[in-house]
């Protein structure tokens, strides 16, 4: 029997208010309505939405080649960073 293929994770950070309301739209609506059977189904569906506008609107609505794990770069948010997650509430 072949061995499943390992799903490779990162885990997104919400503030309070916003993981509410993520838990709020999975319950009240995501998951009767629109069938996601998980808040992670709920997110990734949500998230790739995201990803296939932005390919729309910069890579001609081609997919970019991946990025591997690890060449992102980690560290504590800068201030300019922390301001723009702020504009999201």
């Amino acid at each position: 029997m072949a061995k499943p293929k390992r799903i490779p994770a990162f885990t997104p950070y919400y503030t309070e208010d916003q993981a509410g309301q993520v838990r709020a739209a999975f319950v009240h609506a995501a998951k009767p309505e629109e069938g996601d059977p998980s808040v992670s189904d709920f997110i990734v569906r949500a998230t790739m939405r995201e990803v296939k506008r932005l390919q729309r609107k910069y890579n001609g609505g081609k997919p970019w080649p991946p990025v591997p794990a690890g060449e992102l770069r980690r560290g504590q948010r800068t201030m300019d960073e922390m301001r723009h997650r702020d504009e999201g509430k």
